[in-house]
Order: C-alpha cells, then sequence, then structure tokens
C-alpha cells in the first residue's frame, strides 16, 4: 500500500465525466446551437478534465488527439481507455507492439495526458493473473495507469499489494461488479499515489441523457463523506460520472462538487465567454 499523504495536504480533486460528444446535452448543459464540433470546446469551460471512450475501440490517428488538445486550454486534462484489443481480445498476452503503440499516440497530449484505464472484460477472472501480472510488468513507468475489474475475486490482498507493487491505481467503480461497501473501504488502501473513480450506474435501460431520472442522492452522500477521506491518501483524485449513473452526468457531477463544498458550473454561463480560459 502506498504511504499516507496526509501531511502534505487534501489531494487535488478532479471531477469530471466520462464523455463529452452528446447531443441530448444540448440544452440542458451546452448552450441551445451549440455545435457537435464545439462540444469539447464548451465542455472545458465547466470541466478541468473528462474521460475519453472512442480510444478502448481503436487507437486514434494523430490529427484526432493533436486536435483534442488544441480545443481545451492547457491545464485540461484527458484521462482515457486501454484498447480492447489488449483488454479483451488478446487479455493481455502478446500485446507490447499495441501497448507501444497506443501510448506513443496518447503522448502526443503532452502534460495534457492523465491517467489511462485499464478496464478489464466481465469475463476477465483471477484465473488468467499471470498474464495480468506480467502485463503490468510491461507499462511504461513514465505514465499512469487505472485499472477496473469487474468480478468482485479480484479485490483480495495479493492484487491490491501487485497493483502497489506497479503504482496502478484500482479504479472504484460504483456500477453492478463490485458491491459498494467494499469500494468506500478501498478509499483508505490506495495502491497508487493517485486515485481513479467512476461512477457507472446499475445498469443500461436508461438512453434519455438529458435529464437526471434516478435519484442517487444516497449514493453521493456516501462517496461524498469518503472522498475526503482518500484524498488524506493521495496526491490527485480523479473522478468521472457516466450517463447511466443517473441520466444526465453533468448534473450528477455538479451535485457532488456541491456536497464537497466545491464551486459548481452554473450550465448558463458556459456560452463563449473567454475569460473562463484564464
Amino acid at each position: 500500500m502506498t504511504t499516507p499523504l496526509s501531511a502534505t495536504g487534501p489531494a487535488r480533486l478532479r471531477l469530471g465525466t466520462q464523455g463529452w460528444n452528446y447531443p441530448a446535452w444540448v440544452g440542458p448543459f451546452y448552450p441551445d446551437g451549440t455545435r457537435p464540433a464545439d462540444f469539447l470546446r464548451t465542455f472545458a469551460r465547466a470541466f478541468d478534465v473528462v474521460e475519453i471512450d472512442s480510444t478502448f475501440y481503436a487507437i486514434p490517428p494523430l490529427s484526432t488527439v493533436r486536435g483534442w488538445g488544441s480545443r481545451v486550454p492547457a491545464h485540461f486534462t484527458f484521462t482515457c481507455k486501454l484498447p480492447q484489443e489488449i483488454t479483451h481480445e488478446r487479455r493481455f498476452v502478446d500485446c507490447g507492439d499495441v501497448l507501444a503503440a497506443f501510448t506513443e499516440r496518447m503522448r502526443e497530449l503532452g502534460p495534457q495526458l492523465g491517467p489511462i484505464l485499464i478496464q478489464c472484460g466481465p469475463d476477465f477472472a483471477p484465473a488468467e493473473g499471470r498474464a495480468f501480472a506480467d502485463f503490468l510488468a510491461m507499462l511504461p513507468t513514465d505514465l499512469r495507469f487505472a485499472v477496473e475489474f469487474r468480478q468482485a475475486a479480484w479485490i483480495r490482498r495479493r492484487t491490491l499489494t501487485l497493483l502497489a507493487q506497479h503504482r496502478v491505481a484500482l479504479a472504484l467503480s460504483d456500477g453492478r461488479w463490485i458491491p459498494r461497501d467494499w469500494l468506500l473501504k478501498l478509499c483508505a488502501q490506495p495502491t497508487a499515489d493517485f486515485a481513479y473513480l467512476r461512477w457507472m450506474g446499475p445498469d443500461r435501460r436508461i438512453t434519455d441523457y438529458g435529464q437526471l431520472q434516478v435519484d442517487r442522492s444516497a449514493e453521493l452522500d456516501a462517496w461524498a463523506a469518503m472522498i475526503p477521506v482518500l484524498q488524506g491518501q493521495v496526491r490527485e483524485v480523479f473522478g468521472f460520472v457516466n450517463n447511466h449513473f443517473a441520466g444526465h452526468a453533468p448534473a450528477s457531477v455538479r451535485m457532488l462538487q456541491e456536497r464537497l463544498g466545491l464551486s459548481a458550473i452554473d450550465p448558463r454561463t458556459i456560452g463563449e465567454q473567454p475569460s473562463l480560459f484564464a
């Protein structure tokens, strides 16, 4: 386990959403009339971090990566998913070539690149632990990585020790895979000097992303109580809400910010206001 860092003050908390390219957000979040080409630029006026989902499906073209970086302020951070070719198709075996190609491409973001999420498949079990351990040993040490397991059987001392050895964060994902009470307890046992949180929701039945449809107040209250504990253990905390958590991710982020005493950006203020980049 990592040594608590509370003596240095609470960790910086970076809250955002999983993705930004949602037409249903026009009106409730993006100003009316916002074009898809301007979604990211406008998003960056409200949040300073986002999780990219598209990298899970393929390594993005160089022009795309450079375009992301050019549309946001210098202090903005992108986190991204490792390609599924590594995690789901090759299952961490003989994937050094893809890992090298992907990390080289994402390094184009320079200081705007945050942690890379290793999202394991729901059928990836501890029986394949050797391949996973060998893969962790291949990770470039100049980049940060977090891993999301979708089987509760992974949550054991051996796994936490392995992740700590490689300074890989255990992603704490509030979904249907790991009991929430386990996740909350793990806030006190980080495996890296940063933390990675994800609020997923229990299922995919939500299809309207333009409004809150599920009351997640109790869940947000529980996390708001534990996040300060986590901030005393690490240097930086990243957290991302999915639309499926409650229906409209930006609103869920604002609810969490308010519970934590943070300033929340009113969607009505994120139009063309250059001063927000200062």
